[in-house]
């Protein structure tokens, strides 16, 4: 704790040194006497001004905020114990990127009394901030000094990822569920390889659904009627290595990746599938188990709002062998990285069989549309014809990489940023509607 001279302290200093220049008889004694006198103002004050131990700070923060929801609120209790009142100042440790409305305020607290100061946060980041102290002024009665002291005020906020392709998942999961829905209201013959019942035959029927023991039983034609499968694994590998660093849009590709695999999970976990997630790098970062239920999305978003790409080279192989090693179960494996392919082929190319002897496997990647733009556009000049020969080469080597994917048996979902999540939830479907797994 130490003293602080206030506003007021400097003028009463400036007016009382003006004061004695412009005195009739200037002499060295009126100068000391003014300092003495203004010395002993600012000590008396300091040694009257109530210790900002004493006062009371609250910080109420919310314990999660989302990108792009219009921001959340802070607030300061500031809890006066003493019977006189006063005049309480403080600042907090809140990082730039929570974009505060304002990190420091001033309020007056009578007596026995609590007055509470607000602001807002609109992040421009994801992560994790862990704001740990606060730094309490507390002005002494005549206002010309003021003590100061640090104070611990341990909180955290979490930034969560923007969930951008939420709307298309939720249409997804609706158009799913009418079709299903649909499809047992007319009694058709159904989709899907999971039994669901016995009913009798209709003529629309398919004879091969005939369940003939049933139909013995009975004395008349029974059919067996399907759904799509529940139950199902769905498990997206997230890469989180150099090649998710670069942004496309703006965007680090990393935040497509997440949102797509947000998605996904919001798809599978609705129609009754169970999705997890593995993000890796040179190492392993985070594991959520397949679950099923409402709550898994928020299992996914806590595994992801601080994962910041890492400038090395991802290990498949590892990051393979420990998928293979927790999850033995017949999965559909989303992998989602970068179709680069000079990096491919030295390191994704080797280990992608570990997976694919036993799992269905899909690679998704986020494609930048301005390359596509740049590779159709017609060059006015010399720059723009060598920016349109390297968009086209770098088309052709993407297109490369993924016919040696699709060659080794991997399906490849490539498609802009905003049509990444929509394509990866609708490439599950049709694996599902057509029973692969």
């Amino acid at each position: 704790m130490f003293p602080v001279p206030t506003a007021r302290f400097v003028i009463l200093a400036a007016a009382l040194a003006v004061l004695v220049l412009i005195a009739p008889v200037p002499t060295p004694w009126g100068f000391v006497a003014a300092v003495g006198a203004l010395v002993a103002a600012g000590g008396a004050d300091v040694v009257l001004a109530t210790d900002p131990s004493a006062v009371g700070i609250v910080r109420d923060a919310p314990a999660t905020v989302t990108l792009g929801s219009g921001g959340a609120e802070v607030s300061w209790r500031v809890t006066n114990r003493g019977a006189r009142p006063v005049r309480v100042g403080l600042a907090d440790e809140l990082a730039p990127s929570l974009r505060p409305g304002t990190r420091r305020v001033r309020v007056s607290v009578p007596p026995s009394g609590t007055v509470t100061a607000r602001t807002r946060l609109d992040p421009t980041r994801r992560g994790r901030f862990e704001p740990a102290e606060v730094v309490v002024r507390v002005d002494g009665p005549l206002g010309l000094m003021a003590r100061q002291r640090r104070r611990t005020l341990a909180g955290l906020i979490r930034v969560l990822p923007v969930f951008r392709s939420r709307k298309e998942a939720e249409l997804r999961v609706e158009r799913a569920q009418l079709l299903e829905v649909g499809l047992r209201s007319a009694q058709a013959k159904g989709s899907g390889t999971e039994f669901d019942s016995l009913r009798d035959y209709t003529v629309d029927d398919d004879v091969r659904r005939i369940d003939w023991a049933a139909t013995a039983r009975s004395r008349r034609a029974v059919v067996r009627t399907y759904r799509a499968e529940r139950n199902q694994q769905v498990v997206v590998l997230l890469d989180n290595g150099r090649v998710m660093a670069g942004q496309v849009g703006g965007v680090p590709r990393i935040e497509w990746a997440m949102d797509a695999a947000m998605a996904l999970t919001t798809v599978a976990t609705r129609l009754g599938d169970r999705c997890g997630l593995v993000t890796f790098d040179r190492a392993v970062r985070s594991v959520v188990p397949p679950a099923a239920g409402p709550s898994q999305l928020q299992r996914v978003t806590d595994a992801l709002y601080d994962l910041e790409p890492q400038l090395v080279e991802s290990d498949y192989g590892g990051a393979f062998s420990a998928t293979l090693a927790r999850f033995r179960r017949r999965a559909l494996l989303v992998l989602v990285t970068e179709l680069a392919e000079e990096a491919m082929t030295d390191t994704l190319v080797p280990a992608l069989p570990l997976l694919l002897a036993h799992h269905l496997v899909v690679v998704a990647s986020v494609a930048d549309p301005d390359v596509t733009r740049w590779a159709a556009a017609s060059p006015g000049d010399a720059g723009s014809a060598y920016r349109t020969a390297a968009a086209v080469a770098a088309l052709g080597r993407r297109a490369r990489a993924a016919a040696l994917l699709e060659g080794l048996g991997a399906g490849v979902v490539d498609a802009p940023p905003e049509a990444l999540a929509p394509r990866l939830a609708d490439a599950y479907l049709r694996v599902k509607a057509a029973g692969r797994l």
